[in-house]
């Protein structure tokens, strides 16, 4: 039997499962100006590393510009994989809005360069036509991205929070005795989590947390690491996998590929001006 703990809980509900909408690397290109915004908002970054008018330079300050803002956003250095999602982020940006200004498009428009970009974006997206959509190409495409839209299996589960920063003797001792049926200590709180996937699990407290408590016998008061030092967790409930439906997410599936074939259509669009230019990368410090 477990023990009551002495302080309130307050319940924390997973946010609604939203299927179809598109990780950050992946945003159409007509949100790129706006990720590029916030994440080279500067505009020293933005001229700082201009080379020749054939020529663009990716500088290093603007790559560690990134690379820190990423970290204050998510927590973590970005991937090489991410690193490369930024840099082609700014490049396109910087594309744009060099043929933006080569169409004079920046006439009365002197000083804001997001401005010009969509102008330019405006006349790239002129040349942009959806292909003829059927159930077939979009059952094709559902298919091939059932993660976004397949019900992942969810975990509900109890957090008892002691006060400071405890280590894990500690933990387990509060552990036996929440198992022992031994009311918790005063200082105790409660927090319940409900609906929670794997994904969030990891993001939360870390893969090996995740793994831990997907296995754990409901009912039972657990020590485990985190991220952030060890907890006193239990798992009370799972909810199994729901594969999506085709049928009643099909204005879903609709909209994401018409995203998608924008994007694709519109970054191959950018990727042909590119060609204009010779693209140089700098190094950066590690």
């Amino acid at each position: 039997m477990s023990a009551q703990l002495p302080l309130t809980s307050a319940t924390t509900q997973a946010p609604p499962h939203r299927p179809g909408l598109p990780g950050w690397t992946r945003e159409p290109l007509l949100h790129f100006v706006l990720l590029g915004a916030a994440l080279f908002g500067a505009d020293r970054l933005v001229n700082g590393a201009a080379g020749s008018a054939q020529e663009i330079v990716v500088g290093a300050d603007v790559q560690q510009e990134a690379r820190e803002l990423f970290k204050a956003q998510r927590g973590r250095e970005p991937s090489a994989e991410e690193m490369a999602a930024l840099r082609k982020v700014w490049l396109d940006n910087e594309v744009l809005y060099r043929e933006g200004l080569a169409l004079q498009l920046d006439k009365g428009d002197t000083a804001i360069r997001e401005r010009v970009i969509f102008k330019a974006l405006s006349v790239v997206d002129g040349g942009t036509k959806l292909p003829p959509v059927s159930d077939t190409v979009l059952r094709s495409w559902f298919e091939k991205h059932r993660e976004k839209y397949d019900e992942p299996e969810r975990f509900d589960f109890q957090e008892a929070v002691l006060e400071g920063n405890p280590d894990e003797a500690a933990v387990r001792a509060f552990v036996n005795q929440l198992n022992n049926g031994t009311p918790g200590d005063a200082k105790a709180g409660l927090r319940v989590f409900k609906g929670r996937p794997h994904g969030n699990l990891v993001q939360s407290y870390g893969d090996d947390f995740a793994k831990t408590l997907e296995k754990a016998t409901p009912g039972q008061w657990l020590a485990l690491g985190s991220r952030e030092g060890w907890r006193a967790v239990r798992l009370d409930s799972t909810s199994p996998a729901k594969p999506g439906n085709f049928d009643a997410l099909r204005g879903v599936v609709l909209q994401d590929w018409t995203d998608a074939t924008l994007a694709e259509q519109r970054s191959a669009a950018v990727a042909a001006l590119a060609k204009k230019y010779t693209i140089k990368v700098e190094a950066t410090a590690q």
